[in-house]
């Protein structure tokens, strides 16, 4: 990773970033992905809303490489779907990708949108529709604050100990 680092937001520290291939960026997470800092829940729902807004706009990012710490044993992520670049630009746009704060809610963002497409136990929590999106402020709290694991996504046993609170029958 070069040491060129993205512009300051306000005095905020920056991440590292670089060129990455043909005209991808790669940045440097300097945490394990373990280590990702919670969220609030506002700031996750603004960051659905964020992504829902870009993929109506069409944004086409840049493919990104993050790479969180680690040493040898470190996790990189290679953001090349469509979705993934079009959600990384629209959470780039709104509270830059080069912040530490801002990849915190795109990290969880990504985790929450992985739980939803690979738990089928979490389909009663959220309904998608044409005209937006409903998500259990349960869902969207554990999402925002729990720990994800090694591989970014939030962990199911940690994820289903939390949801397992709620009364049986509880809609989204």
């Amino acid at each position: 990773m070069s040491k060129n680092q993205s512009s300051s937001r306000r005095g905020v520290p920056t991440l590292e970033s670089a060129p990455w291939g043909e005209d991808g960026v790669a940045h440097a997470v300097p945490l394990r992905p373990e280590q990702v800092p919670a969220v609030s829940g506002r700031a996750l729902l603004k960051a659905w809303d964020a992504a829902r807004d870009g993929a109506a706009a069409e944004l086409r990012g840049p493919e990104r490489l993050l790479r969180f710490a680690g040493g040898e044993d470190a996790v990189e992520l290679r953001l090349s779907d469509p979705d993934a670049r079009c959600w990384a630009a629209a959470i780039d746009l709104t509270w830059g990708l080069g912040t530490m704060a801002g990849m915190a809610v795109f990290l969880r963002l990504l985790a929450l949108l992985d739980a939803m497409g690979r738990l089928d136990w979490l389909r009663g929590m959220f309904t998608i529709e044409a005209d937006g999106t409903l998500l259990h402020p349960s869902l969207l709290a554990a999402a925002a604050e729990l720990p994800l694991d090694r591989a970014a996504r939030l962990d199911e046993t940690g994820l289903r100990r939390r949801l397992a609170r709620l009364p049986a029958g509880v809609p989204a």
